[in-house]
């Protein structure tokens, strides 16, 4: 599962930040949210980000069961369930939710548009650079 690119950049960009994991976590969401949205549109992105959290809460059901929040409040529940768990299983899930996230888009759109959408959301190249190091250094 970490082999592919996206799985690894995914795991760096939630460990940077484990004393604030919600704040990360949410804002690497609406970065994402903002590019993968002018390509399938709200409605495409939330049944991706509903069906997400379903495959997901079966590890961490903890998680909001209800994606269904208008648009200036769309991760409002994914931040206050992340904010009720410790840093370390906080970032855990949020891992794991864009990872399930990314894995269903790449199944629709394919993996070089899904990695595109990605790059421009997180910053690209800084990114790849960085997970590249990582496997190297392991």
């Amino acid at each position: 599962m970490n082999d592919l690119p996206r799985h690894r950049i995914i795991k760096i960009l939630t460990a940077q930040l484990p004393e604030k994991p919600t704040d990360a976590a949410i804002n690497l969401w609406e970065l994402m949210a903002t590019q993968i949205i002018s390509v399938i549109g709200e409605s495409g992105f939330s049944s991706i980000y509903a069906r997400s959290l379903f495959l997901t809460q079966s590890t961490c059901p903890w998680l909001p069961a209800d994606s269904t929040a208008p648009e200036e409040h769309r991760f409002a529940a994914l931040k206050k369930s992340l904010d009720g768990q410790p840093p370390s299983q906080a970032n855990e899930a949020n891992n794991l939710l864009l990872t399930t996230f990314t894995d269903i888009l790449a199944s629709l759109i394919g993996e070089t548009l899904t990695n595109h959408l990605l790059d421009l959301a997180w910053g690209g190249n800084d990114a790849l650079d960085r997970s590249g190091n990582e496997v190297q250094n392991e």
